[in-house]
Formats: C-alpha cells, sequence, structure tokens
C-alpha cells in the first residue's frame, strides 16, 4: 500500500491531541479573561472594576481581541524565519501568563494597559504556529485535514467553554463580597486562574512534544537558503503559489466582516445580555459571563457532527463541498443569528433606563446557535485550507495573514458595539446581519472561481482527490 494512503487510512495521530490539549489550556487562559474583561472594565470601583464607561470600554476592548491577531504577523515571520514554531510557542505561552499576572497582581488602569500589552505579544507568538503544525502532521492530499482541524477545534472550544463557568463562578461566586448589599466582584481572582491555565498548558506541550511531535515545528522553514557562494538566495514563489496566495487573501477579506459580527459576543451582546435578558432559571440568576460558554458549548456537540458529514462528503461521489462555499454558508448562518436576536430586541427596545420587560433567555440562546454552526462551517475549514495551501517558505506567515483578518474585524466589532448606546441595538444588530448574508451570497456566487484560482491537479474539495 502506498504511504500516503496508508496514512489517510490511519486513525488521527497522537500529536494530533497534544496540540488539541495545549490549545485547550490556552484557550481557557484567553476566554476566561474575555468573559470578564468588559464587566471588569464597566463595573464600579465599589464593584471591584475599574468604572469605564461602555464606550470607550467597549473600543479598549475591541483594539485588544484586535490586536491580538495583529501580532501573529510578527510572530508568524520570527518564526518560520529564525525561531521555529515550537520556540515560538513556548515563548507565547510564558508572555501570556505574565499579562494575566499583572492583571491580578494591581488593579489600576496602567495595569490593564501592560497586562494586555502582554497578551497581545505572547499571542503573536503563540497562535499561528500552534495551527501551522497541526497542519503538518497531514500529507497535502490526506482526507482527514478538515476533519483533523475540526476535531482541534474541539480543543479551542473546550477551554472556552469551561473558563467562563469556572472563572465567572471565582468572580460572581466564590471571591465575590457582598457589604450592605454591594456586591465587590472578584475579578482579579479571574486572571489569576487564567495565568494558571495558561502555564499548564505549556507544562504539557514542553513536556510531551518530543515524544508525540518529533522534529516537527523545532526548525525554522522560511529561512532564506545560501547558495554555495556564500550569497542569500530569494525565495521566489511559482505562479501557483501567487494564485493560491491570492485565494487567500480574497478569503481572509471575507472572513473580516464574519468575525466583526461574531465577536460582539464578547462585548456589545455581553452587555445587552446582562441587562436586557432575563437570565433567572428556576429562581436563580445566571452569571453573565456564564453565556461565554454556550457558543463553546454548542461547539463541542457539534463539532463532531460536522467533521463526521466533511469525511462522509470527501468519500462520497460528488465529494466535499469546496472550502468558499462552506464560508459563504457560514456567513448567511451568522445573519441569521442576528435576524433572531432582533425578535428580542424588538421586545425589550435598547433604553436601559426604561426597562419594561426583558427577552427570554432563547433568544440569545438560539442566536449564539446559528452563530456557532456558522463558524463551524468557515472558521476550522478555513484554517485547514490555509494549512494546506500556503507556500511552505511562509508557512506561519500566512496563517498570521488569515488570522490578521480578525484584527481588522475585532476593531471594527468595538467601532459597532460602542455605537449600539446611540444608535441602539436594533439598527446596529441589523446592518451587521444583513451585510454578513448579503456578502455570503457573494462568496458562494465566486466559489467555483476562487477553486479554479487554486490550479490543483486534483480539484480541492470536489471529489476527485486520489491517492498515488
Amino acid at each position: 500500500m502506498d504511504t500516503t494512503l496508508a496514512r489517510q487510512t490511519e486513525k488521527h495521530p497522537p500529536g494530533l491531541y497534544l496540540l488539541f490539549m495545549t490549545e485547550m489550556w490556552e484557550r481557557f487562559s484567553y476566554y476566561g479573561m474575555r468573559a470578564i474583561l468588559i464587566l471588569y472594565l464597566t463595573k464600579s470601583l465599589i464593584s471591584g472594576g475599574l468604572g469605564m464607561d461602555e464606550g470607550t470600554a467597549l473600543m479598549l476592548y475591541g483594539f485588544f481581541t484586535g490586536a491580538v491577531y495583529f501580532t501573529p504577523l510578527i510572530g508568524g515571520f520570527l518564526s518560520d524565519r529564525y525561531l521555529g514554531q515550537r520556540l515560538a510557542i513556548t515563548i507565547g505561552g510564558i508572555t501570556m501568563a505574565l499579562g494575566n499576572f499583572v492583571l491580578f497582581a494591581n488593579q489600576s488602569f496602567t495595569a490593564v494597559y501592560i497586562g494586555l500589552g502582554l497578551l497581545i505579544i505572547g499571542n503573536g507568538f503563540f497562535k499561528p504556529n500552534i495551527s501551522t503544525i497541526v497542519g503538518e502532521l497531514y500529507g497535502p492530499t490526506d482526507k482527514r485535514r478538515d476533519a483533523a482541524f475540526t476535531i482541534f477545534y474541539m480543543g479551542i472550544n473546550t477551554g472556552a467553554f469551561f473558563a467562563p463557568l469556572l472563572i465567572g463562578a471565582i468572580t460572581d461566586k466564590w471571591f465575590a463580597i457582598s457589604t450592605n448589599g454591594i456586591i465587590e466582584y472578584g475579578y482579579k481572582y479571574g486572571f489569576l486562574a487564567s495565568a494558571i491555565g495558561m502555564v499548564i498548558g505549556q507544562i504539557l506541550f514542553n513536556a510531551l512534544g518530543n515524544r508525540f511531535l518529533g522534529d516537527i515545528g523545532k526548525k525554522p522553514v522560511g529561512k532564506p537558503e545560501v547558495s554555495t557562494s556564500g550569497e542569500v538566495e530569494k525565495q521566489k514563489l511559482t505562479k501557483k503559489e501567487k494564485n493560491r496566495t491570492k485565494v487567500i487573501f480574497i478569503l481572509a477579506a471575507f472572513v473580516v466582516f464574519f468575525w466583526a459580527g461574531f465577536e460582539q459576543a464578547g462585548g456589545a451582546l455581553s452587555i445587552y445580555t446582562d441587562k436586557f435578558i432575563d437570565r433567572t432559571v428556576f429562581g436563580w440568576e445566571i452569571p453573565t459571563s456564564w453565556f461565554q460558554s454556550v457558543n463553546p458549548l454548542f461547539i463541542i456537540l457539534l463539532a463532531p457532527i460536522v467533521s463526521m458529514l466533511w469525511v462522509k462528503l470527501s468519500n462520497s461521489k460528488r465529494g466535499d463541498l469546496p472550502v468558499p462555499t462552506k464560508m459563504g454558508i457560514g456567513m448567511i448562518l451568522l445573519g441569521v443569528g442576528f435576524i433572531v436576536l432582533l425578535f428580542a430586541i424588538m421586545q425589550t427596545g435598547s433604553d436601559e433606563t426604561n426597562i419594561t420587560v426583558k427577552a427570554n433567555i432563547m433568544f440569545i440562546v438560539m442566536t449564539y446557535f446559528f452563530h456557532t454552526i456558522g463558524e463551524l462551517f468557515l472558521s476550522p475549514v478555513g484554517l485547514s485550507f490555509v494549512s494546506k495551501y500556503a507556500p511552505i517558505k511562509f508557512a506561519s506567515l500566512l496563517m498570521a495573514v488569515w488570522m490578521a483578518s480578525s484584527f481588522v474585524a475585532n476593531i471594527l466589532a468595538g467601532q459597532l458595539g460602542a455605537v449600539t448606546s446611540s444608535l441602539g441595538y436594533f439598527e446596529v444588530f441589523a446592518v451587521i446581519g444583513a451585510a454578513v448574508i448579503v456578502l455570503g451570497l457573494i462568496l458562494l456566487s465566486l466559489s467555483k472561481k476562487l477553486v479554479k484560482m487554486l490550479g490543483d491537479d486534483e480539484v480541492e474539495h470536489e471529489g476527485t482527490v486520489k491517492a498515488n
């Protein structure tokens, strides 16, 4: 049996599950911090927060969640040329742990800026490289690739699911102090728990990396080659590589608008949930931060189903759906989620000073449900796509370019979230929902052309991929 075919018929390599665990703990750290950040910034000093006004806090939140997707451009370049992916992941993990510890150690605006700065830098080294290593576990025609990234995505969302629950319990229950009816939330202890989660992930990665990953990711893959005359040879891309790189940039441009809508979850959606959603279930009020676990819970439940769907389609006569088609469907589903939320806003309005009725909790749950399915159709297959088609010389850098779309998206998301207080939730969410649906339809119409630009000998995701 051909070695390529043999690899495709085997189970997933154990290295995938080590990367799963490493990413799970990193995402626990990030989403735990993210779940309480906007609340920490906007709650009053007496309630354990910093007392920042909502508009400013949402813009700062948008800048932070955007910048963590910009620095991977720098981290990806440095790892490709000088560090190697494994060392870059370790540097990033340690830096992010320090950032959370700074947020724990001092409650001030200075600490916020230093802590968030360290988190931004650390994420730049960590994020593009771990996704690239996942792709390196599989051959270029391995049908398990999309399924593998969906499994890896479950690691992301396992951490993202448990983090808000644990951090929310720490801040709102275990370390909250009630004095004369005023609750002082234990936000700093939530940041400490996030730091500890990051440290656990790094211990696992460095202790087990050699055993399960071998030499993958140890050496920089994009270091310029030196000729026999001692001159550095320029790394030129072939015409096919240039076209594939163009497709990556085109899809990344569409992805900007998906994430601009999706990232309302930690900002404007979180504030809307806190003020306008009836969070009482059987007489007990659910902490607002816990709603950040709804999306990853749906990911954990639905990712295996979607993963099996991709495998089944790839083995069928017609073959799997093209990646641009999957992503177009994902954008449309995100828009549907916002349409569901509009029905809740029609009941509650946007004026927090005159709330006469709160919306049923199922409105926000169903919004997250549609957003989650959309995410599964777009994000993991996008990571898989970039890992396959990015020229090997610039693998981590182009993965970082892909993630940089989220930089623009989160800055845009912060600006959109900030105007909800003046324009109203209905108007802003209606515009977002309509925009992503229209863009999703446009992407569907471009799908065949984009697939043609890839220039495969075997047409990618069209059911004709064969092992040699």
